[in-house]
């Protein structure tokens, strides 16, 4: 099939490229012309294993191009994905769709047959109605351009995989059973003949809650186990051990019970976000409000952990060295939006504290966000002189180090581990004092 997906971020880029292995033909298009060069290169505009030697490959081969020109991609086909972001609106809950609408009013004028525009982007529930509305102003007479949705599932580190082999596949129409979820299908037909997976086909609005809903609960379980945490470090209990308990109950399971400092990048907290200004717009608040606790406790683990750091160093931290290992939101990722690693680094440097961050992967991003904070080459140079070692993202490079040749360049013997993830018998073996959320001192 040919195809255009419009926007090259995260989202747009990976499903170009991925769309193209499948052996389709696709026009990538963005606004951004720096970034259309580069990806005309075969270069990923940022880190996710796996995507650039599929865009290279593809590049190569032809099979994927990218424009700035919205009239090519019109001419070029009659499948359209839009994969643009959806950012928070400054100075609300509620998010910007701007991005969304300006694509197919851009679109719709310049199409000379009928064709379906396909959103990925995750929206607020009720924007394909409001796309389609656009979309009917906009085309041409005798034309049709049908809005159907197909939400996106990627996880930043597995985008390739959650594109390749999905877990699932959600198509909302209009109209199930007929030509457009036929078309729809279509893009998928190569996953779904060699790696069969369910294909759920529901109404718009469903589709569009579907994405946000799973995001939702996410959220919410991510923030139950650092509730109950907090309440570890109160009565001395362990949160890993508890979590690995009630983990055993397959009506819980085990993932995304890992207590720490929580959530971030550039889903969970706008989307929840969201999904509450949604809720309240469409007079189901109170349906929603647990969401705004859900979000309180995510925060309020990064503050809990600049206090562990300001008790570790005697309870000020003016004139002391922090290595906060970490600045991507997650590992596998160069992503620092809502990064609770960037964010706790900060606040360290507020209250006065020397905050020298590392990255495997995200110091660019990071330099550019907090381009006040001390940054390093390596783990080791993080540590240098630090009186706290802070590990904020738990990549596996971090959970390798060697106590002994931390403890040849640092200052102090003080781990906090922020994600537990670390082997803290090791690093107590090695005559570290360890910390972490969750895991705290027995009431006495």
């Amino acid at each position: 099939m040919r195809m255009t997906v419009f926007g090259t971020g995260y989202l747009g880029a990976t499903h170009a490229a991925c769309m193209a292995e499948l052996g389709h033909e696709v026009l990538g298009v963005d606004v951004d012309e720096a970034k259309i060069d580069r990806l005309r290169r075969g270069e990923v505009p940022f880190y996710e294993p796996g995507l650039p030697e599929i865009l290279k490959r593809q590049v190569e081969a032809g099979r994927v191009r990218f424009t700035t020109d919205y009239a090519e991609a019109a001419e070029f086909a009659d499948l359209h994905f839009i994969g643009v972001g959806t950012p928070q609106r400054k100075g609300e809950f509620a998010a910007d769709t701007s991005h969304v609408q300006e694509v197919v009013a851009r679109l719709a004028p310049l199409l000379t047959a009928d064709a379906v525009m396909v959103g990925k982007s995750t929206v607020p529930v009720g924007t394909a109605a409001r796309l389609q509305e656009i979309a009917d102003e906009r085309v041409r007479a005798g034309v049709r351009a049908e809005v159907v949705w197909n939400p996106e599932f990627l996880r930043e580190g597995f985008a390739v995989a959650d594109t390749l082999t999905p877990d699932r596949i959600v198509i909302g129409v209009r109209e199930p059973g007929g030509p457009v979820e036929e078309v729809v299908r279509g893009a998928y037909v190569p996953i779904l003949e060699s790696d069969p997976c369910p294909v759920i086909v529901t109404d718009l609005a469903t589709a569009e809650l579907v994405k946000v809903s799973a995001n939702a609960f996410l959220a919410t379980k991510i923030s139950f186990i650092n509730a109950v945490s907090e309440v570890c470090e109160a009565a001395g209990a362990d949160v890993t051990v508890l979590a690995d308990a009630i983990g055993m109950d397959p009506r819980i399971g085990r993932r995304f019970l890992g207590a720490g400092l929580g959530f971030g990048g550039g889903c969970l907290p706008k989307d929840i976000r969201a999904f509450m200004a949604r809720a309240g717009e469409l007079g189901a608040d109170q349906a929603m409000s647990f969401l705004r606790e859900v979000d309180s406790i995510n925060m309020r683990r990064r503050e809990r952990m600049v206090d562990l750091a300001t008790e570790a160093c005697g309870g000020m931290l003016i004139g002391k060295t922090v290595a906060v290992l970490g600045a991507a939101f997650k590992p596998d990722s160069d992503d620092v939006r809502d990064s609770p690693a960037l964010n706790v680094a900060g606040m360290l440097s507020l209250k006065g504290a020397q905050a020298v961050v590392y990255d495997p992967q995200a110091l660019d991003n990071a330099r550019a966000l907090f381009p006040t904070l001390t940054y390093a080459g390596s783990a080791l140079e993080a540590c240098e002189g630090a009186d706290v070692v802070l590990v904020a993202t738990e990549w596996p490079e971090f959970l390798g180090l060697d106590p002994a040749a931390v403890a040849r360049v640092a200052r102090g013997r003080i781990m906090l581990d922020g994600r537990n993830c670390m082997p803290a018998e090791a690093w107590r073996a090695a005559g570290w004092t360890y910390r972490a959320l969750g895991r705290g001192v027995a009431v006495s």
